[in-house]
């Protein structure tokens, strides 16, 4: 997992620097560079700023967060600070903006020295700042508390892993082999709205590209390819000239990959053909490609391929899939899909066979195949809705051990059950009640832009997949494994998505 970058941002006031003896900033200089280091022992790399009064200095030290690619701003007011002087270049970054409003002293009572107010009067510079972002639109998140005596700074590295993944999908390069599928529309987004509205940049293969760079790839390095895998896979017998194809072509993808710089591919079966130049679908690369941390989705999905990237950034735990069938005497929905899934998640060693490719002029490819690992997951889908705006519907499950005879051997599989929803939908952290959530025959309703709403428990598949589809959900999806719940609820609030909860 790649180690989350902030820019911390100490604001004071020029006055001080005017009035007061210069000897009066070392202590608050002291206490910046300790917040700092408690970040650093969580885990985050920090980038650090001198003290800014001016717009002037702000500018200059929001450019060089921008610079080092920090994922977050993270503020923190050393004494009072205008909030004129901040708070448009604060609007004006495209990086969220965090506010950590703490103090250097725990106890402020009546036996604290009246000289310590110097110190630890910067939560009005927090107020002043938080309602000019807000007349800005420009969105932040606000954790409070003593930076010491309470878990405000894990709460904020939270947020930054939140932020982090926000970024990852903002600088999201995804390459898609063959034109999205034909008539597959829930997924379907221009590129230029991905672009525009995520950050999310669609990169087309050239097929004569990839037909040249599978011709520059030598029989060594597929060998090589081969003799890597064989730890990790049981492999079955006889398929050996699949395994050759599969291999070569994997390595196409994956030198493609670099030379573009992507973050994520897709890749839809039906466009490749022999005369692409290809020797099979990229199948098993996609499933090795997930568990590098690379992000996937099935038949030009550009959308949920950057979306498994971003989750993968932050919980490594993470595939693309679909939900298949439900099974209503168990109360559990079958995923599955063709042959692409993240191969660390599988139960035991994944299998390798020849999956016989029946949809178009295309040899056998090679798929790794197996069990999705019981454990608790969250199901996590990006829904396109009107006017170019998102959702982002989260589910949390557990994957349930296959019991009895397992006869999808050949297949990538597992089980969900939900924690199963009702009509009852909470809006915000104070749980406030608002109307049900949809009528029959009715769309769901839209939730304020970056507002979180959470759906009760109830006891059956059918009503989860009723409420998923009036959300709007998209049959294509990423399952996360050990994933907090709050970081992703975190990363639609930094993408200004509206965010709905299946969970009591």
């Amino acid at each position: 997992m790649k180690k989350a970058r902030i820019g911390l941002l100490p604001l004071y006031l020029e006055l001080y620097d005017k009035i007061l003896a210069p000897e009066k900033r070392k202590p608050l200089e002291a206490f910046y560079n300790s917040v700092a280091a408690g970040f650093q022992q969580k885990g985050l790399e920090v980038v650090t700023a001198k003290i800014c009064r001016l717009k002037a200095e702000f500018a200059a030290a929001i450019k060089s967060f921008e610079k080092a690619e920090a994922d977050a701003i993270v503020t923190l007011h050393l004494a009072y600070s205008p909030s004129l002087e901040s708070a448009e270049i604060l609007a004006q970054t495209k990086l969220p903006v965090i506010v950590l409003d703490t103090t250097p002293d725990y106890d402020f009572s009546p036996s604290q020295s009246p000289e310590r107010i110097m110190h630890n009067h910067g939560i009005h510079g927090v107020q002043d700042m938080c309602n000019l972002l807000m007349r800005c639109k420009k969105q932040f998140v606000i954790e409070a508390g003593h930076w010491k005596n309470s878990n405000v700074l894990e709460r904020v590295v939270a947020k930054v892993r939140s932020a982090q993944m926000a970024s990852a999908l903002r600088h999201s390069r995804v390459g898609r082999i063959g034109k999205p599928f034909a008539g597959m529309g829930d997924f379907c987004v221009p590129p230029d709205v991905l672009e525009q509205k995520l950050g999310i940049q669609t990169v087309p293969g050239d097929f004569r590209r990839l037909s040249r760079i599978n011709r520059s790839i030598s029989a060594r390095e597929v060998d090589a390819e081969i003799k890597n895998h064989k730890r990790q896979f049981a492999v079955r017998p006889g398929i050996e000239k699949a395994y050759q194809r599969s291999a070569r072509v994997g390595l196409v993808v994956r030198r493609w990959m670099e030379e573009e710089k992507l973050t994520a591919f897709t890749a839809n079966f039906m466009e490749i053909t022999r005369k692409t130049g290809l020797p099979t679908m990229p199948f098993l690369e996609a499933s090795l490609g997930m568990a590098r941390g690379m992000g996937y989705a099935g038949e030009g999905d550009v959308l949920t391929a950057a979306l498994v990237g971003a989750l993968a950034s932050v919980f490594p735990a993470t595939t693309f899939t679909e939900m298949f069938c439900p099974d209503w005497k168990g109360e559990t929905i079958f995923l599955s899909h063709m042959g692409e899934v993240n191969v660390h998640l599988l139960s035991g060693k994944p299998s390798l066979i020849e999956y016989p490719f029946i949809f178009g002029d295309l040899d056998n490819p090679v798929t790794a195949v197996g069990c999705l690992r019981a454990g608790k997951a969250i199901f996590v889908n990006l829904a396109p809705l009107p006017e170019d705006r998102f959702r982002l519907i989260l589910a949390p499950v557990e994957m349930k051990t296959a019991k009895g005879k397992d006869k999808f051997s050949n297949s990538v599989r597992g089980w969900m059950k939900p924690t199963l929803p009702s009509r009852n939908m909470n809006l915000g952290r104070a749980g406030q009640p608002v109307p049900p959530l949809c009528s029959v025959g009715q769309g769901c309703p839209t939730l304020p832009t970056g507002k979180i709403a959470t759906l009760a428990p109830n006891l059956r598949i059918s009503n989860f997949l009723e409420d998923y589809s009036r959300l709007g959900g998209t049959h294509h999806a990423a399952l996360v494994y050990d994933a907090d719940l709050n970081l992703l609820s975190g990363l639609g609030t930094f993408m200004g998505w509206e965010t709905v909860v299946l969970d009591n």
